[in-house]
């Protein structure tokens, strides 16, 4: 810090000191500085407590408790020169201490604190004034696990650094301000600065959390996906082989929503898929060729009337002009992620992929001579150009 003399202008650099040097101490200086100014830690806070003590078959005492613009609470646990080696331990102790405290043991907490400080102020109406609510019962506080911590001190030891960032990273929102005393004569002044995180990074820190939590939660959601597809595969092929149905006999569960199985011509298989809200049994033509697919697709399509009535009701017939495959498709609608469901989801499934099957069985052999001809003069063609 520097005082400016305006007579000569120029800076005079102010000599730094230690707060013990110049007779203050943690509880009666820096406790009550921060009690009666809490925005030196760069936001808006309503202190409801010092020295709080209410936590059963304990005799710790936490420095400051204060709740945030978002009704969340903070722990504030101030040191003096030195931060100490236990400080990020006391205040995660505190903080977990005060993760149970309901929305009216807060007020409560409040209104004793209120008791000493200000007598005839009542804490619920400064808790919605602070909030911005019109009635009580409609302020949220200390909702979830989002107690937020803050630390003060003029000096962090290593260790506690260290460990500070390690909770950020982990999504465990801690503040280190450093706190220092300058010296000019008899005048006495402090800086209050934010160091970890850097003021210019926190908003940044807070936008990669939130990333990594809803990257984190599409994850667990894929995993919950990926689980209810197992289950639901393992209990549809138990029906399938107890139906007497063996075109899926070789195929394992999976954790994908869709299973295929053979047809006996390469390129040529069946589907059973399993979406959230339909089953559906394909019969898809995909060999390598894009152009083989579709005239596949215009041979069985001459022959829909024929087959439909084989398979006993209408087909969706998807040519897919813009794709390489093209498929035959039959489905229902289900609300496949409620297991209440998959009784009459899997006897869906065991009933039309046996009517699936007898209806394009027969198609098999001539579908598979349509594809070597169509190969074969494919590869002529590029003899030819050759």
């Amino acid at each position: 810090m520097f005082r400016i003399d305006h007579t000569s202008n120029r800076i005079v650099k102010l000599k730094e000191v230690r707060f013990s040097d110049i007779g203050f101490t943690e509880r009666h200086h820096l406790q009550e500085w921060l009690a009666n100014q809490p925005d030196a830690l760069g936001e808006d806070l309503l202190i409801i407590q010092k020295e709080f003590d209410g936590f059963n078959e304990t005799r710790e005492r936490l420095d400051l408790l204060a709740i945030d613009k978002k009704g969340d609470l903070v722990v504030i646990e101030n040191k003096l020169d030195d931060s100490g080696k236990d400080v990020v331990w006391q205040a995660l102790k505190y903080a977990s201490y005060c993760s149970t405290l309901s929305k009216s043991q807060i007020a409560e907490i409040f209104q004793k604190y209120l008791d000493k400080t200000s007598p005839g102020h009542d804490a619920k109406t400064q808790i919605c004034e602070f909030l911005g609510e019109e009635e009580f019962a409609d302020v949220v506080l200390n909702s979830g696990n989002d107690q937020r911590l803050i630390l003060v001190a003029a000096q962090f030891r290593k260790e506690v650094t260290s460990t500070v960032l390690w909770l950020l990273k982990h999504r465990v929102f801690v503040k280190c301000f450093r706190a220092t005393p300058f010296k000019d004569g008899t005048d006495l002044f402090l800086t209050v600065e934010q160091v970890i995180p850097l003021p210019e990074a926190e908003e940044l820190m807070i936008g990669i959390s939130e990333k990594e939590d809803e990257e984190q939660s599409s994850e667990r959601g894929q995993a919950t996906r990926h689980q209810l597809r197992t289950e639901f595969w393992h209990a549809a092929l138990e029906a399938l082989d107890k139906a007497g149905v063996a075109l899926f006999s070789n195929v394992s569960p999976s954790r994908d929503h869709w299973l295929s199985a053979g047809s006996g011509a390469s390129g040529i298989h069946y589907s059973m898929i399993f979406n959230r809200d339909e089953a559906r049994v394909d019969f898809v033509l995909g060999t390598r060729s894009r152009e083989a697919n579709k005239a596949l697709f215009d041979y069985l399509y001459a022959r829909r009337q024929q087959l439909e009535a084989t398979f006993g009701g209408p087909l969706t017939w998807r040519r897919m002009d813009d794709r390489k495959v093209s498929m035959v498709q039959c489905v229902s609608s289900f609300d496949g992620h409620n297991r209440e469901s998959w009784p009459s989801m899997i006897s869906w499934l065991v009933e039309h992929v046996q009517r699936m099957e007898m209806a394009f069985d027969q198609e098999v052999p001539a579908l598979r001579n349509l594809a070597r001809t169509h190969f074969s003069k494919e590869a002529a063609a590029d003899d030819a150009e050759a």
